[in-house]
């Protein structure tokens, strides 16, 4: 069995641990619980018919203050970049996760979450930079949690 590791890097808020909640246990609580350090889950599956598991760590925020340790970083396969929809700041700093991100593992495959969607309205979703690699995301609503999630394991399994 193929085992990897990814990450769910954003700042402080954005809804990492309940996007990881939605894709490992199908469950979402509207409790704020803060996540310091980090916290590991794991996650079988079956993709392209190959077997597989990937271990998701839930790192803990950004914030102005604090940065995300990059050694957290080290060993990552891939790496899921998460903004509350609802805060441009954390939109605006996903490039610079990235970037951090990208300097410890160059080769790593990435996908961008957009959470909270629901939040928005349909020209308020319409706005926001979409590619390939990038998803509209409501753990709250199961919106696009899975294809996010089944798409970077894809990348990373291959």
């Amino acid at each position: 069995m193929i085992r990897k590791k990814i990450l769910l890097i954003g700042d402080f808020n954005v809804g990492k641990t309940s996007l990881i909640r939605r894709y490992v246990d199908n469950a979402f609580d509207d409790a704020y619980l803060t996540t310091i350090g980090v916290k590991i889950s794991k996650k079988a599956l079956t993709i392209d018919n190959r077997e597989g598991e990937i271990l998701i760590w839930d790192i803990e925020g950004a914030t102005a203050s604090k940065r995300i340790p990059t050694s957290y970083f080290r060993g990552a396969s891939g790496a899921v970049f998460v903004a509350d929809v609802s805060r441009e700041e954390s939109i605006a700093h996903l490039e610079g996760h990235i970037e951090s991100f990208l300097s410890v593992n160059p080769a790593a495959k990435y996908v961008i979450a957009y959470n909270k969607s629901d939040l928005l309205g349909d020209e308020e979703r319409e706005a926001l930079p979409r590619e390939d690699d990038t998803f509209l995301t409501s753990a709250k609503d199961d919106i696009d949690v899975e294809a996010m999630f089944t798409a970077l394991a894809r990348g990373v399994l291959r």
